[in-house]
């Protein structure tokens, strides 16, 4: 059986950590409310009514999440198109790759929409996923595995058939969760091998040019 893959973007196609620990601290700063590099390492990957209820209103409601995230979001995007991205290295060859093996790929992401819009048209990969799931189409964020299922469901494949790429514990225990294979890359250095092996990852690598196409259907060849 044929792989179909889901990619996780931040951290795993793209680096804008720093874009994105830049306007969690801006935020932080005008609400008042403290921001530290160890909270913005326990929380990234995470949808940001997740992060707004666990490091600054534990009691927020949904509107509130909503207008403090949006503000986020704002200095996020404002900076990435500041300062531009680009994809990491292999993930371009890889991306490619599958597409000629003819495997389906989509997205599965904590995301907004709006910023995947951005960081999938800078980097001109849109073409490449029949689908595209964010954070806002999901009621339950990593590590619940409900962006993943929607992805495979939308890819109209098996989750048993899927790969996910991931580089946070969050998102390896999302895909498992799941009942998907996964490969974890470090490149980006958010979490360590061993505690993506912990996490569950099936394959772990140091970077996306580290991984071919037969590393990934040994993954389930036997599904």
């Amino acid at each position: 059986m044929s792989p179909a893959i889901i990619w996780d973007v931040d951290g795993t196609l793209v680096d804008t950590a720093e874009q994105h620990y830049r306007a969690w601290v801006k935020l932080a700063t005008e609400i008042g409310q403290p921001f530290t590099r160890a909270d913005f390492a326990a929380t990234f990957g995470m949808r940001n009514p997740e992060v707004i209820r666990q490091l600054f209103y534990p009691t927020a409601d949904d509107r509130l999440c909503r207008d403090v995230g949006e503000r986020k979001e704002e200095m996020y995007v404002a900076s990435v198109r500041e300062h531009g991205t680009a994809l990491l290295p292999g993930a371009g060859k890889l991306l490619a790759d599958f597409a000629a093996a003819g495997w389906p790929q989509a997205v599965g992401s904590s995301a907004p929409a709006g910023n995947l819009h951005v960081l999938l048209g800078l980097t001109g990969v849109r073409p490449y996923f029949g689908a595209v799931v964010s954070g806002e189409d999901v009621t339950r964020g990593k590590p619940d595995p409900e962006v993943f299922l929607t992805a495979a469901a939308k890819l109209g494949v098996d989750p048993g058939r899927c790969v996910v790429f991931e580089d946070a514990v969050a998102g390896v225990e999302a895909a498992k969760a799941g009942g998907m294979k996964c490969v974890a890359v470090t490149f980006v250095k958010h979490h360590k091998p061993d505690k993506l092996r912990a996490a569950g990852a099936d394959l772990v690598v140091g970077s996306l040019e580290d991984v071919s196409l037969m590393d990934v259907f040994r993954l389930v060849r036997d599904v």
